[in-house]
């Protein structure tokens, strides 16, 4: 069984997003479904939409940054019930049966995780559709509770931008007196820069734009260094015990590399596409480590959305009304946002 609901979607890599009909599922025994009040817009969904990864399938249905309430759980589901405020990311399912899964990393399952969106849909064939539409029923595993007391138009970024730049922070373990720094100031920079400040760092905000200065350090930046004056960067050389690196296209890495102490990891969690060529003798000269990072499990999801709720932590949005979405792709690309947009989806709804 199905439902008919309202969405917005894309018919082909060109088009602009419009309404649309979807089906969604029952709510199985697993399962909780969820009325959207709020989703994030993430430069995935850009990408996605206009298949800028060779991978889309069409219609496409984006938006893995869902919050909403419960109004209806299966018979096996026992953490949620009706009226809940919950969130939903990047992840609908996976296998729960490989190493990855077993040790909470669902993100890295060696089956394939289920996309939010894009992702096989295994329930009622086809693919699936994310949160841009009105409601979304997800297996019981994959619902995350979002704090009360946090504001949940801001509480949306978290479930990608936030729980991106906060896995990575965890992983690498920093911790209070690290000097950490992070490279763009955009919808991942700016939540950087919180959870480091937040976990007690010494944080630079590191930038190509003196424009961003006063924001950065608004928003818990101890420093910010500009990266094309090359004397500061000289300064901060060998320094870093941390970097996270938020850039979304391919750049340049030797002077990142060079900021970089002895034994000390820069993070790629922005570009998804070749990087340019860059000295090894950076690397081998201090022992130093290029890594990358996807999102987070289901466990340090929830991690860090309690971890907000503790610090007040939510994402610096624009709300926007589901008709002004084509608009806000635009802005987003001309990096016109601060820091991200979030879609008011009783726009849609009425």
């Amino acid at each position: 069984m199905s439902t008919t609901i309202k969405a917005y979607g894309a018919e082909d890599a060109k088009a602009h997003l419009k309404p649309i009909s979807i089906e969604r599922r029952a709510c199985g025994d697993d399962d909780v479904k969820i009325d959207i009040t709020y989703c994030g817009v993430c430069h995935s969904d850009i990408h996605t939409v206009r298949n800028d990864w060779k991978n889309s399938k069409y219609p496409v249905v984006p938006g893995h940054e869902i919050v909403g309430h419960v109004i209806e759980v299966g018979k096996n589901v026992k953490k949620f019930k009706n009226g809940d405020l919950v969130g939903v990311g990047c992840m609908v399912d996976s296998c729960q049966e490989c190493a990855s899964c077993k040790e909470d990393l669902e993100q890295f399952c060696e089956k394939g995780m289920v996309g939010t969106y894009n992702g096989k849909d295994k329930h009622l064939g086809g693919h699936t559709f994310g949160g841009y539409s009105t409601s979304i029923v997800v297996n019981k595993e994959f619902v995350l509770s979002i704090p009360k007391n946090i504001d949940p138009k801001g509480a949306a970024p978290l479930l990608c931008a936030g729980i991106t730049t906060w896995s990575p922070l965890r992983h690498w373990k920093v911790k209070k007196g690290d000097k950490v720094g992070v490279i763009g100031l955009g919808g991942l920079g700016h939540m950087g820069v919180k959870f480091a400040h937040a976990l007690g760092a010494h944080v630079v905000m590191i930038t190509t734009s003196p424009d961003k200065a006063q924001d950065a350090k608004a928003l818990g930046a101890h420093e910010v260094l500009i990266s094309k004056n090359e004397d500061d960067m000289k300064k901060h050389k060998n320094s870093f015990d941390f970097i996270l690196n938020t850039i979304p296209v391919g750049h340049e890495m030797d002077p990142y590399i060079a900021l970089l102490k002895r034994d000390a990891t820069m993070v790629l969690v922005g570009a998804v596409e070749p990087l340019k060529p860059f000295h090894g003798g950076g690397l081998i000269g201090g022992r130093k480590r290029i890594a990358g990072s996807l999102i987070g499990g289901i466990k340090e999801t929830q991690e860090m959305l309690d971890f907000c709720g503790e610090h007040n932590i939510v994402s610096d949005i624009e709300l926007i009304d589901m008709f002004d979405i084509n608009k806000a792709y635009e802005r987003v690309i001309d990096s016109d946002v601060k820091y991200r947009f979030v879609i008011d989806m009783a726009s849609l709804k009425g």
